[in-house]
């Protein structure tokens, strides 16, 4: 008897572990207790890793410059396609660390300014900074934009031109072309006009020197504004674009994420650099030295044409001026420069762009941005920042500098900013993410176990009633 009770309550323990795992499985409760827990220890506070990592990254970041070099210069003037040979990298690495941090509002935000600098890395590159590349002249494109309306200035500007032997296009080492070099043209304008530096460099003054200030929100209220960017410069909102939505400072700087990320969110991102936000979408899961991650990218949709995606009437500047998918006129942000910005080699642009200028080659694996994230705690496997700096150049009949050049917007140049999850950070993500698989397949042990332990009772039951069914079978046998 007593026998025969402790089998059946063994049987009612399986089914009670087996109800109990199947009912947490259901419920999801320990997945979301890790969730818990991670949004309330990723913070931008004083002691925390999330704060270290964000203040000064452990990650090495490398930024690669490749050059277009122009090699049809003369039958450019007469209105042939520009050919260009794309030359690089010329790599730098790059050190962004959080200064002047001071935190606001209880600790809900923080103020800091984000300070870069480049060494060159000469083992990383294709050759020294000394070497010479042919490309548009950009201040000379810049003040003949200015005056081409304005025939008195424009002769006077043309004939210092000639003098100086300045054309459409110059010639420089790739370290003037990227951190400055002082140009006669903008030294001569100087001399009348004090407020206009002579010197020039596409990334001029950027090296050891930051972008502004910035406000962000910690994640001490909202995990979800982990990171988020509330003002830059004092400033809430842009003031560049055509319209409220295009002047909208939205999402972090790219740097870092929120934690417990989603497939079907949209991830947005400020970029000083574009002088706008984007966005990205999820687009497929990546494993990063061992460590689970969604891909996230920026869809065509972000530089799309307003026959795509109207919201992007705003950035045609100036108003109803667009110029096509896959590029972005930034002359209102860039000192009435007519930079044009765009995914390498017009990547996801209008393919009247690639065919314009001989030599693009957009491939989606080179070209275009992304960024791998831990889903749990928002953290950066691997991304890749890969933009384009372009120059609008069209014939102007007050300067005879420009020949009888097509309209086409040049390629000069395309950046490679990239990361990846130093080994340090690996083991430490690690253990959290064994953690999370240990606790969260937790209902999962319980139903294995019920299931085995349920097996074990049916053996159990078996085995309790044979010997009263062979002896059953075998009395007629003995009683003859």
């Amino acid at each position: 008897m007593f026998k025969s009770c402790f089998v059946y309550a063994y049987g009612l323990s399986s089914c009670l572990i087996l109800i109990l795992g199947i009912a947490l499985a259901l419920s999801n409760v320990f997945s979301q207790i890790v969730e818990r827990v991670v949004e309330k220890e990723i913070v931008l506070k004083n002691g925390t890793d999330a704060f270290d990592a964000w203040e000064d990254p452990p990650a090495p970041i490398y930024m690669q410059f490749y050059f277009f070099n122009l090699t049809n210069p003369l039958e450019v003037l007469v209105g042939d396609r520009p050919a260009v040979e794309e030359i690089g990298p010329y790599t730098y690495r790059e050190y962004r660390q959080m200064e002047e941090v001071i935190f606001q509002d209880n600790g809900t935000k923080v103020t800091a300014v984000n300070t870069k600098t480049y060494i060159f890395q000469r083992d990383m590159s294709r050759g020294p900074e000394s070497e010479l590349i042919r490309t548009v002249n950009i201040p000379a494109v810049t003040v003949m934009e200015k005056f081409k309306n304005e025939p008195f200035y424009a002769n006077l500007i043309s004939s210092y031109m000639k003098d100086k032997g300045e054309g459409l296009f110059t010639t420089r080492t790739v370290g003037e072309h990227l951190w400055g070099y002082e140009d006669a043209l903008l030294k001569a304008i100087h001399a009348f006009k004090p407020d206009v530096d002579p010197y020039f460099g596409l990334f001029y003054k950027n090296n050891a020197s930051n972008d502004g200030q910035y406000v962000f929100w910690t994640g001490q209220q909202n995990y979800m504004d982990f990171g988020r960017v509330d003002s830059w410069n004092n400033q809430s909102s842009l003031n560049w674009w055509t319209s409220d939505e295009c002047n909208m400072i939205n999402g972090t700087d790219g740097a870092s994420f929120h934690p417990v990320i989603t497939k079907d969110e949209t991830l947005y991102m400020f970029s000083s650099d574009l002088c706008r936000s984007i966005y990205a979408v999820f687009e497929k899961d990546v494993t990063v030295k061992g460590i689970p991650g969604y891909r996230f990218a920026p869809p065509s949709e972000v530089f799309a044409n307003t026959s795509v995606n109207p919201s992007n009437a705003g950035f045609c500047v100036p108003a109803g001026n667009c110029l096509g998918s896959g590029v972005l006129n930034v002359k209102p942000c860039k000192k009435e420069a007519p930079i044009v910005m765009s995914s390498p080699h017009f990547y996801q642009g209008d393919e009247k762009f690639v065919q314009a200028v001989f030599g693009m080659k957009p491939r989606k694996e080179y070209h275009q941005t992304f960024v791998d994230l831990n889903p749990l705690t928002g953290i950066v496997l691997q991304a890749a920042k890969r933009l384009q700096v372009n120059v609008y150049i069209e014939k102007m009949d007050t300067f005879s500098q420009t020949g009888n050049v097509s309209t086409v917007i040049l390629p000069v140049v395309y950046l490679n900013e990239s990361v990846v999850i130093d080994d340090s950070s690996v083991a430490k993500l690690n253990t959290v993410v064994v953690e999370q698989y240990v606790l969260v397949n937790i209902p999962f042990i319980l139903i294995g176990i019920g299931i085995l332990l349920g097996g074990v009772f049916m053996l159990m039951v078996c085995r309790h009633k044979l010997p009263e069914s062979t002896a059953a079978e075998r009395q007629p046998l003995l009683s003859s």
